[in-house]
Parts: structure tokens; sequence; C-alpha cells
């Protein structure tokens, strides 16, 4: 009798946990992000915040820099800057909890060859990356300018199968996005979103304190005087310092895209943002609708 009632149970049972299995969601696979900047400092500076908060929920995020930075200093320079540099980005990965890779070009040479975009392309398929972001085509600096056309023209190619046929290609197109900037022609930065980073920006400061050649030295408009004028001896004062000018930095961009912000993440908490990421959506490769940006950019708890 017992064993029978044992049958019955199991029989019962069995095909409960079977379609309990079968019901039970998938566990969402996370986010692959690749950000490339001109130098070891470019992709800190422009997504550091965004690149916590994705490593924070369990994505993968990639930095990489498409020159060495073996001009960027007023003093340094070659092989000796290169590898200061190249550690000062690495450190910063270690704060931030993501990778980072540097490109051995030289700084103030990069150009969009052939060569170059094969290395891109390489890139984007090694990382299985879901999200591709760059500077826009349109900059101050030539190696800013050809990371935009480099990263443009590998946003078709990372899906044709003979294009760098020794790099399996990506089956789905990756969202291409643009860093900011302040210039207006032909045309200016126009946002498709914007994100708070007012929870992390602390430790996106605390990212940028690694990279000292850049910050606290000048890079390579700084001087003798730049580091004792922003007090690179002192850690404590010198983060204060540092801290207060990436506040105001980070403010200016709430300020200037706060409609987008609202849009976002309506009108009440949208006005009380202080400091924002933005991003826009570049016209090649694939084109996310809002829901579908909400899964890629998942920082908006109740957007509207």
């Amino acid at each position: 009798m017992k064993m029978l009632r044992c049958f019955v149970f199991l029989f019962l049972t069995i095909p409960l946990l079977a379609k309990s299995q079968e019901e039970a969601p998938k566990a969402e696979k996370p986010l692959r992000i690749i950000a490339f900047g001109a130098h070891p400092d470019d992709p800190e500076f422009q997504i550091g915040g965004c690149a916590i908060k994705w490593t924070e929920l369990g994505h993968k995020v990639k930095l990489v820099a498409c020159t060495n930075g073996d001009i960027g200093h007023w003093e340094m320079s070659g092989g000796e800057l290169a590898k200061r540099r190249t550690a000062e980005v690495e450190e910063a990965a270690k704060r931030m909890g993501t990778e980072v890779e540097v490109l051995d070009i030289h700084d103030g040479e990069l150009l969009p060859t052939l060569e170059n975009r094969k290395t891109i392309v390489r890139l984007i398929r090694e990382w299985d990356a879901d999200l591709v972001f760059s500077h826009r085509p349109y900059d101050y600096h030539p190696d800013h300018r050809n990371v935009g056309l480099l990263v443009q023209d590998a946003a078709f190619m990372v899906m044709v199968p003979n294009f760098c046929p020794d790099t399996p290609r990506l089956t789905k197109n990756p969202a291409f996005f643009f860093f900011p900037d302040n210039f207006t022609k032909p045309y200016p930065f126009t946002p498709t979103l914007a994100v708070s980073i007012d929870d992390v920006l602390e430790k996106k400061v605390k990212a940028i304190d690694a990279l000292e050649s850049q910050v606290y030295e000048g890079g390579a408009l700084g001087g003798p005087d730049t580091f004792q004028k922003r007090w690179g001896s002192d850690p404590e004062r010198r983060l204060n310092g540092l801290m207060n000018s990436w506040s105001n930095r980070h403010a200016r961009i709430a300020d200037k895209h706060r409609e987008t912000l609202i849009e976002w993440y309506g009108e009440e908490k949208g006005k009380e943002i202080k400091h924002a990421e933005a991003f826009e959506l570049c016209e090649y490769g694939s084109k996310p609708k809002k829901d579908q940006l909400l899964k890629l950019f998942p920082f908006f708890a109740e957007a509207p």
C-alpha cells in the first residue's frame, strides 16, 4: 500500500515538475558592450559611468584605445609613455570592473586604412558585441575623427562572412552609438538617450584618478606646474579637485540634455538628475526601438 502511494505521488508530481521547468524563465544573456576611443583615457572619460552601471548589473564591458597615447604628454613620449598610459587604463579598468585593450598604433597617426578597419571588425566580432560606441567623425582631433570613420565602416562589415573570414561573422548587427561633443558642423550631437550617473559618479572619478599622466599632469597640453596646481602629490585633495571638475562636466551634460533625461525618466525624476552621460544612435547598424533600448540600457526603472 505504501509503495502504491509513492507511485501515485510520483505519477502526479513528475509532469508538474517538467511543466514548471518548461515554463521557468531562461536567464537573460549578459549584454556585451565595446567602446572605442582614440587614446588611453577617451573611453573612460566618455562612458565610464555607464560602464560601471552595466558591470554592476552583470554585463560585460570592454574599452579599447585605438592608439597607444605615446605623444600625449608635455614631457614624456615614446615607448615609456605608451607603457605608462597602458598601465593607467589597466588600473582604471580594475576599478570599474571592465576589460581594456590598447592598440599598438602611434598617437596622432591613426588612419582609416583597410588594415585598421579589419582590426576594428575583428574586435567587435570577438567581443560578440550588442552595443558599440565611438567618437563622432566630426571632431577637433584627427584620431577621434578616424575612430568614428573606422567604427562606422565596420557597422555593416561585421556581418559579411567573407570579410575577415578568419574571425566568425556576427549574425546580428549591434547598435552603434556616438559619444557627445560640442561641434556643430555639419550637424550637432543629437542625443538619443541620456543616462543619470548620479549613483556612480564617485566611482567613475576614482577610476579616472588612475589616469595620472592626463588628469593631474595635464597630458599633451600640461606643463611643469600642472601637477602642483592640481595637488597631484596630495591623494585626498587631488581627488576632491577631480570630483569637482567632473561633477561640473557631467552637470553641464545633464543641463544641456535635460529634455532627453525627462523623456527617459519622466518629468519629476528627469528634472532632479544632476549628472549624466548621453549618446546618439548611429544611422548604421541596428536601429533599436524604445522597448529594445530599455533592454540595452537597463538603467531606467520607470521609463514613461
